[in-house]
C-alpha cells in the first residue's frame, strides 16, 4: 500500500486561548487528533493541558505541518494521553 504524499496535519499553535485560559496556552504547540465530525462543526479536537482532548473552535489555532522526523520525536507516550469526549 502506497503512502499519501500529503499528510493530514497533526499539529497546531494555540494564537487565543481568550476564555480557557487554564486549557489552553498561546504560543504553545498541540497534537490535533482527526475528528471529522468534530471539523464539520468548525472544531478542532487536541488534547489540552488537563492530558485530555477536547474540541475547541478552530480559529483559536494555527494548524501546522511538521516533519515527520520532529512529528516522531514529538510523539507523546500512550499512558500519557486520557480519551474524552468533551467539547470546549
Amino acid at each position: 500500500m502506497k503512502r499519501s504524499s500529503k499528510r493530514e496535519k497533526q499539529f497546531a499553535v494555540c494564537v487565543n486561548n481568550k476564555g480557557y485560559e487554564a486549557s489552553l496556552e498561546t504560543g504553545k504547540l498541540y497534537r490535533v487528533i482527526p475528528d471529522p465530525e468534530a471539523a464539520s462543526h468548525g472544531y478542532i479536537r487536541v488534547f489540552d493541558e488537563s492530558g485530555e482532548d477536547y474540541g475547541y473552535s478552530v480559529d483559536r489555532f494555527f494548524p501546522l505541518e511538521v516533519p515527520e522526523a520532529l512529528e516522531q520525536a514529538l510523539a507523546p507516550h500512550p499512558s500519557t494521553m486520557r480519551r474524552s469526549n468533551g467539547t470546549r
